[in-house]
């Protein structure tokens, strides 16, 4: 019992650690940009009309099931009930592997400027 509860200790101060650098490096990669929610692909992909044109946005720190797992669909719903059809601010991070924008999702008319994936964490999918 005491060496699970040292490897969760051990756990959290790692994470805690690393919070703590990306809070540092973060502002150094963030770009924003504006756009329409036009698409939901899944639980953590967006298409985003960015100057006349669609573009995949993978939210930051967000994995869902994809759309034939389960949970799928209820994942892509609750993004939907989010974001789909707003105007919305992202702070870009990243590319993945599949070409997709990595991003932070604000809604600043709904929750004053509250990050989109703590809603999608509180939410019950």
């Amino acid at each position: 019992m005491r060496t699970r509860s040292l490897i969760l200790l051990i756990l959290l101060v790692t994470l805690t650690f690393l919070g703590a650098a990306w809070l540092i490096v973060q502002p150094c990669l963030a770009a924003d940009l504006t756009g329409r929610v036009v698409g939901i692909i899944d639980g953590d992909t967006l298409e985003v009309l960015h100057h006349q044109q669609a573009e995949r946005i993978r939210l930051n720190g967000i994995d869902c099931p994809e759309k034939r797992q389960a949970y799928g669909q209820r994942a892509k719903q609750a993004a939907s009930e989010l974001v789909f059809g707003k105007e919305i601010t992202l702070q870009t991070y990243d590319i993945d592997t599949y070409r997709h924008t990595i991003a932070d999702v604000i809604l600043l008319n709904l929750n004053r400027g509250r990050n989109t994936r703590w809603d999608l964490c509180e939410s019950d999918c």
